[in-house]
C-alpha cells in the first residue's frame, strides 16, 4: 500500500500526471494496442521526462509496489500492463532530434517508427526500424528490431549507438560501447529488464526512392512461386528485403478476379503449413 504522503511527494517531484482508477483519463491511458488485454493497474504515472521515470522507480522501490513499463504500447502480449501494479507510462515521451552531419537520430521511448521516419524522410534519411510503422522504437529495439533495411544495415540493435537508462535504483546512466558496455550489450536484444531506456541514439542511413508492393499468385502457383523466391533470395541485392506470406483470403478482400475464381481447395497441400491448417487463396511476394 502506497501512503498518501508518498503519492503527494511523487506528484510534487514530476511534471507528468499520476492517475488512479477514479481519474477521468484512467481508462484511456490504460489502453494498449491489443484490445483483448483489459487490465487495471493500481496507478499510472504518465512520464514526460527521464526525471519522472527515475522518481517513479524510486517510489516503487521504496514501497515494494510491482511495476510494468509501457513504451508506445504495441506489444501484442500485453506485458506492459498488469492488474494492481504501478504502470510507468513512457508513451508521452515523444521527442526526436536529428543530427544530419553525424548521421544520427535520438528518440524517446514513446516514439513509433513511423513518427521517427516521418522526421527523417525529408532529410533523405531512414532508420532501421520495424516492418510496421505503429510499432514502438523502444520495444522493437530492445527485442532485436527486424525491419525493411535489415539485409543492408542490420537490425535496429545493430544501429543503436547509445542509450540513456534508468536503473532499478533510480539512477540515470548512459550505456554505449565504451560506457557501461556490459549493460549496452544486454540492452541490444535482451529485452527491457536491464533498466528503463529513456533515450535511444541510432545511426541512420541515406535512403533514396523506395519501391514496395505485393505480387499475388493463386494457390495453384504457390509451389512454383516459392521455388522462384527461394532462388531469387540467393542473388537479390542487399537493398531488396522481401518475404512470402501464405494466407486464407477473406471473402471481402478486393483481389483480382482471376484469384477469386480459383476453387477453394482445403485438402490440397501446396506449400508450407501454418498451425496445422492448409492455406488457400493467395501467396503474396514482397
Amino acid at each position: 500500500m502506497v501512503s498518501d504522503d508518498a503519492i503527494s511527494a511523487l506528484k510534487a517531484s514530476i511534471r507528468g500526471e499520476v492517475l488512479f482508477p477514479t481519474h477521468p483519463k484512467y481508462d484511456a491511458e490504460r489502453k494498449i494496442h491489443n484490445a483483448m488485454i483489459d487490465r487495471r493497474p493500481a496507478m499510472i504515472v504518465c512520464c514526460t521526462s527521464t526525471a519522472d521515470v527515475a522518481a517513479s522507480v524510486k517510489l516503487a522501490r521504496n514501497t515494494g509496489m510491482p511495476v510494468t513499463v509501457r513504451g508506445a504500447g504495441h506489444n501484442a502480449a500485453g506485458i506492459s500492463i498488469a492488474d494492481d501494479a504501478l504502470l510507468i507510462d513512457l508513451s508521452h515521451m515523444k521527442s526526436v532530434s536529428i543530427n544530419t552531419p553525424s548521421g544520427t537520430a535520438t528518440a524517446e521511448p514513446g516514439v513509433t517508427w513511423a513518427e521517427l521516419n516521418n522526421q527523417l524522410q525529408p532529410l533523405g534519411l531512414a532508420a532501421t526500424g520495424g516492418y510496421v510503422g505503429t510499432t514502438g522504437v523502444a520495444g522493437l529495439t530492445l527485442g532485436g528490431g527486424l525491419g525493411w533495411m535489415v539485409r543492408k544495415y542490420g537490425c535496429a540493435l545493430d544501429n543503436l549507438i547509445s542509450a540513456e537508462v534508468v536503473t532499478a535504483t533510480g539512477d540515470i546512466i548512459r550505456a554505449s560501447s565504451d560506457e557501461n558496455a556490459d549493460l549496452f550489450w544486454g540492452l541490444r536484444g535482451g529485452g527491457g529488464n536491464f533498466g528503463i531506456v529513456t533515450s535511444f541514439t541510432f545511426r541512420v542511413h541515406p535512403v533514396g526512392t523506395v519501391l514496395a508492393g505485393l505480387v499475388l499468385h493463386p494457390l495453384s502457383k504457390a509451389r512454383e512461386a516459392l521455388r522462384f523466391w527461394r532462388e531469387y533470395e540467393q542473388s537479390a541485392p542487399e537493398e531488396m528485403t522481401n518475404g512470402v506470406v501464405m494466407f486464407n483470403a477473406p471473402s471481402g478482400l478486393p483481389l483480382p478476379e482471376e484469384l477469386q475464381r480459383e476453387p477453394n481447395r482445403r485438402n490440397r497441400r501446396c506449400g508450407p503449413r501454418s498451425n496445422g491448417r492448409e492455406r488457400k487463396a493467395a501467396a503474396p511476394l514482397t
